[in-house]
């Protein structure tokens, strides 16, 4: 390991909590480091936000520049109603997109966990040469990925929408859901802060949030039928990755994480004892790797 990178103090910690309007919506997104350094795209999973991001980003910051966006109906980004906003994984990677090209950042690393996936596969798929490296965290491009968890989801709502089939779902948009989603797995529980679930429950309180989800829920099952062509989309283009994965994740298998490793033979591959979040503990672990692996693997140069 470099140690020049993973023993340094991180000093830049500003972080600029910023919005842009991106086909009428205001998209929020928060961003640090100076300009000038490589760019990383930090995207969000479920049920979270750029929130998610906030101890990575200033441990990040001396080393690249760096933004976390919400996506719509997420966090502090609009919230537009159903009925005005088409929430499918293919129109918010849409947004991203367009999002990405309105700040400038057209070549990155791109950090993928749970949702940020389905949206960062969808952006990388229609533009290859924006990808500079990538950064997986829990986030499933394999059948075997798909913990028990989602029986309710495959076995009834992917095969037919109803309010039956949706009611025993909402269980999962309720507070002590997202709490068990934050703890599950974590062997230091009050390592992780309540402030995470309280937050995204708030968020989830607002007019429309929870049908929001619901469409969001029915439509992951479009991410399964695009497993195939992500796949051979990494076996063809082999770039250059870094792989964190949190072996307890309430979602995700520890075979999910390891079947990418079919596709990227050469990945460097971080088997954390943590859970879905795995940021929340394992901090230190993934930020100096990060740092480490772009200056020895991606540009081979000191920091």
């Amino acid at each position: 390991m470099n140690k020049q990178v993973s023993d340094q103090k991180t000093h830049y910690t500003n972080t600029l909590h910023k919005a842009v309007t991106i086909d009428g919506l205001s998209i929020f997104y928060r961003e640090s480091g100076e300009p000038t350094n490589p760019k990383i795209v930090l995207l969000h999973g479920w049920p979270s936000s750029s929130h998610q991001y906030r101890n990575l980003i200033p441990a990040l910051a001396d080393h690249f520049h760096i933004v976390a966006p919400d996506y719509p109906g997420f966090g502090n980004s609009d919230l537009p109603s159903t009925k005005e906003f088409n929430y499918t994984f293919d129109r918010l990677s849409e947004i991203i997109e367009d999002f990405l090209k309105a700040i400038g950042f057209t070549h990155f690393g791109l950090f993928m966990q749970d949702y940020g996936g389905p949206v960062g596969f969808r952006i990388i798929s229609r533009h290859p040469d924006w990808l500079e490296w990538l950064i997986i965290q829990n986030t499933n491009a394999y059948e075997v990925g798909f913990t028990k968890v989602w029986d309710g989801f495959r076995n009834a709502l992917w095969k037919n929408r109803t309010p039956e089939t949706e009611g025993p779902l909402l269980a999962f948009l309720q507070l002590d859901a997202f709490k068990q989603v934050y703890l599950h797995g974590h062997k230091n529980p009050e390592n992780i802060s309540p402030d995470n679930w309280n937050m995204d429950f708030r968020f989830m309180e607002r007019h429309n949030a929870r049908q929001v989800q619901m469409d969001l829920f029915y439509d992951y099952r479009t991410n399964v039928m695009l497993y195939p062509l992500w796949q051979k989309f990494l076996h063809e283009r082999q770039p250059k990755a870094l792989i964190f994965w949190g072996q307890n994740d309430i979602f995700f298998t520890r075979e999910g994480g390891e079947a990418y490793l079919n596709d990227l033979p050469n990945a460097e591959m971080y088997r954390l004892d943590s859970g879905h979040f795995a940021v929340e503990d394992c901090l230190n672990e993934i930020a100096n790797n990060i740092s480490r692996f772009y200056f020895e693997k991606v540009v081979r140069r000191p920091a």
